[in-house]
């Protein structure tokens, strides 16, 4: 299931190659300041965290995930700021769970971890030779490459066409149906070299992409539920927030953002797309929208970070007087 995540910007690396993304403009909206406390939805590599755990001696965060190594990590951070920050083992959607509320700042960060593309085991990239797993939580649910075997056709064309985004899906779909009960589909590299292989060349040629980028993202996607999660986890961090208080959402592809602008715009009274015509006066207005455009990396960020250059921020202000 989809946990947690730390998108690469600037503030300490807690972890081999990890920054965290947006990290200015989270920190700017949230208006950190000493005594506040926020909820940290997508803990991952604990960047956000620590730089909020950082801002003031009494600024107090609670971070959730349910990576097992992100537990680990939230161990440090326990033992650096006793008594100001608390860590549930949860996937996000399961926010209900958390007994804290009257958050001041409630945050996802929608990034896949640095950590889960540099430990090749996960099975997130093609980059090293791994069992195709792609599991946020490895303790629950199947494989990318249990999917592979057993999901039905359409299942493949959704994961592959609609959340990969993928214009060779019929090809790709195909070639993943006739490489059942082999080998293939069960290791990051053969299942890329299939990929590559179906493709026709001059469709190779023409993208920057490894070719198989966005059957991975799909895959990935569809095996942790991640866009059924982020539409689940809205609703439920927008109810842990203090009246004043701000939810911020960071993503990294049109999917996520797409089901978080249309939240965001249902919250502040705003028709959810050109085909919305519900008049005025059937809206309820329990949120203000802080900017008018999502908010992106500065050129200096994408060239620390390479990977913040698709990253979008959205946030709401919960409006006074609601609980």
């Amino acid at each position: 299931m989809f946990c947690g995540s730390d998108s690469p910007a600037k503030s300490k690396p807690f972890g081999k190659g990890h920054l965290p993304v947006l990290l200015r403009e989270v920190l700017g909206l949230f208006e950190v300041s000493d005594g506040k406390k926020y909820l940290d939805a997508t803990f991952g590599g604990g960047g956000h965290t620590r730089a909020l755990l950082e801002s003031g001696p009494s600024v107090s965060v609670v971070a959730i995930d349910c990576d097992p190594e992100a537990a680990e990590r939230a161990h440090e951070l326990s033992q650096l700021f006793p008594g100001r920050f608390r860590f549930y083992d949860l996937n996000f959607s399961e926010l209900n769970r958390v007994e804290e509320s009257g958050f001041d700042g409630v945050l996802f960060d929608y990034g896949v971890s640095s950590f889960h593309f540099d430990q090749p085991e996960r099975g997130f990239s093609f980059r090293s030779d791994a069992p195709v797993d792609m599991r946020m939580n490895p303790r629950v649910g199947q494989s990318a490459a249990e999917f592979l075997e057993n999901a039905s056709r359409e299942e493949l064309i959704r994961a592959i066409k609609i959340y990969g985004e993928e214009t060779s899906w019929r090809r790709i779909v195909d070639a993943i149906l006739n490489a059942r009960g082999t080998d293939v589909l069960y290791n990051t590299t053969s299942l890329a070299t299939l990929i590559f292989n179906t493709i026709p060349a001059p469709v190779r040629r023409k993208s920057k992409l490894n070719p198989a980028t966005k059957t991975f993202q799909g895959l990935r996607i569809a095996i942790n539920r991640e866009l059924e999660v982020i539409e689940t986890a809205l609703p439920k961090a927008f109810n842990l927030l203090a009246p004043d208080g701000v939810l911020a959402a960071i993503s990294f592809h049109s999917l996520e953002d797409r089901i978080v602008k249309r939240y965001f715009r249902t919250l502040c009274g705003q028709p959810v797309d050109r085909r919305d015509n519900t008049p005025q006066q059937l809206r309820t207005v329990v949120a203000e929208p802080l900017s008018r455009k999502p908010i992106t990396a500065t050129p200096e960020e994408i060239a620390q970070n390479p990977r913040s250059r698709s990253a979008k921020l959205r946030a709401v202000r919960k409006l006074v007087g609601l609980s």
